[in-house]
């Protein structure tokens, strides 16, 4: 590991335990401007059974018991369950993700919806959670809005937790993030070492400045965390990053099919920075890259493939759409 990567994480490593709720409710006051105004957004497809707790448990512990977080958006990214019902029930406000920026023809995907969401959402401080945890705790929330809150100089925090992997009655307690430890983690050392600190690369409970959120492109897959780690060090450095340890993350799994697929969107996405900064020089001859990933079913009559359009859209820095680009 790179010195300069053993300083920051001495520095700018922490635990949610180190950001009570005092803490950051005097932080979010204390500033010649104003109160700090403080969104979170729920990316959700499908997550009837996990969303309404979430929700919840951010409405009160964050809105009612302690007036921390002013806007809690859950954006709907197609359910055809009871997503959008049960996390209006438990307190969100709830859009669809073609009721944002309607003019711009929607794709499917996380990174799409985090995307239109920075067009809904008025906080200076954006923070993301995916809808599928189970056994959820409002000090996600707390924990990763802490360095903001704290140091002007942080403009993205990222949770760092233990994924436990449940197969059956087995669970292996390190078992989750096998795309993380087979894809992005040895592509970050490889190419962006400054980055080999980081312990969920992929995590999906982040907070950033809305000042950064709005400079960034959005691949609208699951790419979307490499590319906005990648992107962040670009423009801010590695000191303007940091990581609260959350303890552990629940959530559901991909099959190994879905990992592959995941893991496709994240390569492609790495080659397009390495690309963009001259490290990938494509000869005279080279093609456009192929972007359908074949797999393969064991049907009777034995192994059949099957071929998935896994070609990575990226959508530009928010802020290049100009004013008026808002919710319906």
């Amino acid at each position: 590991m790179l010195e300069e990567v053993e300083r920051w994480l001495a520095v700018r490593s922490s635990k949610a335990s180190d950001w009570p709720l005092e803490r950051l409710l005097t932080a979010k006051h204390d500033t010649a401007a104003g109160p700090v105004r403080i969104s979170v957004v729920l990316p959700a497809l499908d997550e009837e059974e996990t969303v309404g707790a979430i929700v919840t448990a951010i409405r009160e512990d964050l809105m009612e018991a302690a007036p921390l977080v002013d806007e809690l958006l859950v954006v709907d990214s197609g359910s055809t369950d009871r997503t959008a019902e049960n996390a209006a029930a438990a307190g969100a406000k709830v859009l669809h993700r073609d009721e944002i920026l309607p003019a711009v023809p929607s794709v499917p995907g996380k990174g799409e919806v985090l995307w239109r969401s920075l067009a809904a959402t008025t906080g200076e401080l954006v923070c993301f959670v995916d809808a599928d945890l189970r056994e959820f705790s409002s000090t996600v929330v707390t924990g990763v809005l802490g360095p903001l809150l704290a140091d002007p100089d942080v403009h993205l925090v990222k949770a760092m937790y233990d994924r436990p992997l449940v197969a059956g009655s087995a669970v292996l307690p390190a078992g989750g993030g096998r795309v993380t430890e087979l894809v992005a983690r040895p592509i970050l050392n490889l190419h962006w070492p400054l980055l080999a600190g980081f312990v969920q690369p992929l995590g999906g409970e982040y907070a950033a400045r809305r000042s950064l959120l709005e400079r960034l492109p959005f691949p609208t897959g699951y790419g979307v965390e490499t590319a906005m780690l990648i992107d962040t060090l670009a423009l801010v450095g590695l000191d303007g990053m940091a990581q609260v340890d959350v303890g552990v993350r629940l959530h559901h799994h991909q099959d190994d099919a879905g990992l592959g697929r995941m893991a496709s969107e994240i390569m492609q996405v790495a080659w397009e920075r390495l690309h963009r900064e001259g490290r990938i020089v494509p000869g005279d001859d080279a093609v456009e890259p192929h972007t359908l990933m074949t797999q393969f079913h064991r049907e009777a009559e034995g192994f059949a493939p099957r071929s998935t359009d896994v070609a990575v859209v990226e959508r530009p820095p928010i802020r290049t759409l100009g004013p008026g680009s808002t919710a319906s």
